[in-house]
């Protein structure tokens, strides 16, 4: 008996001393990934190529922010939001939409490459590179010399 009421007083005062935590365990980080449509392989100078994409995300957490950011390390041209924005290089654009586009318009004869990287406020990332060749069939031909853009006047 005397051993029951010791185990009890034991056991007891384990469940003081571990008691349950009353906070809730709320998940933030969902994996994600990002898909788009096939783009064409070839690109005529000036000409501009929309970029769809879309983020497909695991499940859902309202405090979780997307955001991205590229690179061309070959060829020229720029890239636009959908608000007709030019982009610079390397700063960082928040999504605000699970869907968007961004719009690439090429100003080299050479083959373009550009890379694109979305990330969310966890520090997931993914990268996607776009690559075009230059399309033979130029478009404005008395507008490109020695394969870069120049002032026609």
């Amino acid at each position: 008996m005397k051993k029951t009421i010791i185990m009890s007083i034991v056991a007891a005062m384990l469940m003081l001393f571990t008691g349950c935590n009353d906070k809730l365990d709320v998940q933030q980080v969902y994996e994600f990934s990002v898909s788009t449509l096939p783009l064409q392989k070839k690109i005529k100078v000036c000409e501009t190529v929309e970029i769809r994409f879309k983020l497909i995300r695991t499940d859902k957490y309202e405090g979780a922010k997307y955001y991205f950011n590229f690179y061309q390390p070959e060829g020229k041209g720029y890239i636009q939001n959908e608000s007709k924005d030019i982009l610079i290089p390397s700063d960082t654009y928040e999504l605000t939409g699970e869907a968007f586009s961004l719009y690439y318009t090429s100003f080299c004869l050479d083959k373009q490459s550009i890379d694109i990287t979305i990330r969310d406020n966890f520090n997931q990332e993914h990268k996607l590179t776009f690559n075009f060749e230059n399309d033979k069939g130029n478009a404005f031909p008395l507008l490109v010399k020695d394969g870069n853009l120049v002032n026609p006047e």
